[in-house]
């Protein structure tokens, strides 16, 4: 369709690197193109993105975690595992020729907090077809990851309502 394969990182400790990613899946599903979003540490049926996938044509979520949070000084072996199989998942749904977008939201926590290797995630996307956009959320993005990206942003917490103790909103934050 278009010039598609790209890198995209959206990083930082500000809000928003999953909203974006949602924004671009919806310009491009209005353009017609079919979109997977692979959710790291994530299972949770409640978050809005989840509900509104189930509205939109050739929108794909698929959450691979628990509903615990991660510890990411000393990770469970289960998250380890519920990674790995999350990243053999987006491997598929890189590869299946199915979409054009491919979004892995919170693998660069996955990473870094070594449920990931990341020397296998760069290897497998430098080597991936050039005809599927890439793009890796979350915080903690490597520089290694960075270096291979073509577009890098950061997202920078200046203030949050939660610093105010206003709690996660419905709609809003999830």
């Amino acid at each position: 369709m278009n010039d598609l394969g790209l890198l995209q990182v959206y990083t930082g400790n500000g809000k928003g690197k999953t909203t974006a990613a949602l924004g671009l899946a919806l310009r491009a599903i209005g353009q017609g193109m079919k979109v997977c979003m692979v959710q790291f540490m994530k299972d949770d049926e409640g978050y809005g993105e989840i509900k509104a996938a189930k509205l939109l044509p050739d929108f794909t979520i698929l959450q691979v975690g628990r509903k615990d949070f991660v510890n990411l000084d000393s990770p469970d072996p289960i998250d380890v595992i519920l990674a790995q199989q999350g990243w053999e998942i987006a491997k598929d749904c890189i590869s299946s020729g199915k979409y054009d977008i491919v979004i892995l939201d919170e693998i660069n926590v996955a990473m870094a907090c070594g449920l990931l290797e990341t020397e296998q995630v760069i290897e497998f996307l430098t080597a991936k077809s050039r005809s599927v956009e890439i793009v890796l959320t979350g915080r903690y993005a490597s520089e290694a990851v960075q270096n291979i990206a073509h577009l890098v942003t950061e997202m920078r917490e200046i203030r949050h309502p939660y610093q105010q103790g206003v709690p996660s909103r419905v709609g809003i934050d999830y």
